[in-house]
C-alpha cells in the first residue's frame, strides 16, 4: 500500500508542472466560460477540479453524438442546395443528411399546415433501416388520422430510398447510431 504513494506523488508533481494556462476561443460559437460568481450571462463550465487553467464550457456543435435533423416540406431558398441527393456514394454526415432530405415527399390528402413529427430509427453497415422508424414527437392537438398521414408519408418516403449507398467508412460509423428526423410541413396550404 505505502508503495503506491510515491507513484501518486510523481503523477501529480509531474500534471502540476505541465500546468500552462489555456487560451480558450469562445468567437466562433459566442460562448464565454464564467464562474458562478460573474454578475452576467454566461455559458456553465464543466470540469475537474484537478485540471489547471479555466473549464472549456459544453458546446453543442452542428455535428454530436447525437444525429440530429430538420427537414421542411419547402426548403428556404439558402438551404435549397442541402435538399439534392449526392450522386456519389455517401462519404459524410452531410451527405447522409442531403440524401434524407431529397427523399421527403409530404402527404397530399390530410395534410395540416404547421404539422411536426419526429422519428427516430438508425441503419446498418449496408443502408438500410434496422426496425421500423419510432415516432417521438407529433404536434400536439393533432387528430390520430393525420397523425397516422404523415408518419405512413414518412415510412413510404425513407421505403423509397432506401438502402442508402454509404461507403465503408459511413457504413461502420453510422450503423446502429440513432438518427432523429423532425418533420415540418411548413407549406401554404389552402382550408
Amino acid at each position: 500500500m505505502w508503495r503506491g504513494i510515491p507513484v501518486l506523488l510523481l503523477l501529480s508533481v509531474s500534471a502540476a508542472a505541465d500546468a500552462r494556462p489555456r487560451q480558450i476561443n469562445p468567437i466562433p460559437f459566442a460562448h464565454q466560460p464564467c464562474s458562478v460568481l460573474d454578475n452576467r450571462p454566461c455559458t456553465p463550465s464543466y470540469c475537474s477540479p484537478l485540471e489547471p487553467g479555466p473549464c472549456i464550457p459544453e458546446i453543442d456543435y452542428p455535428y454530436g453524438q447525437n444525429l440530429q435533423l430538420t427537414i421542411q416540406s419547402v426548403p428556404s431558398e439558402p438551404d435549397r442546395a442541402k435538399y439534392h441527393k449526392p450522386d456519389h456514394d455517401l462519404d459524410t454526415i452531410g451527405d447522409l443528411f442531403a440524401a434524407l432530405r431529397s427523399c421527403w415527399s409530404p402527404p397530399s390528402d390530410n395534410a395540416r399546415a404547421g404539422m411536426q413529427m419526429s422519428v427516430r430509427f438508425s441503419f446498418n453497415r449496408d443502408g438500410g433501416l434496422i426496425g421500423p422508424p419510432r415516432l417521438t414527437y407529433a404536434t400536439p392537438g393533432v387528430p390520430a388520422q393525420t397523425r397516422t398521414t404523415y408518419l405512413n408519408a414518412i415510412n413510404s418516403s425513407l421505403k423509397a430510398c432506401l438502402p442508402l449507398k454509404f461507403t465503408g467508412g459511413l457504413g461502420g460509423a453510422l450503423a446502429g447510431r440513432p438518427i432523429a428526423i423532425r418533420y415540418v410541413d411548413n407549406r401554404e396550404l389552402a382550408k
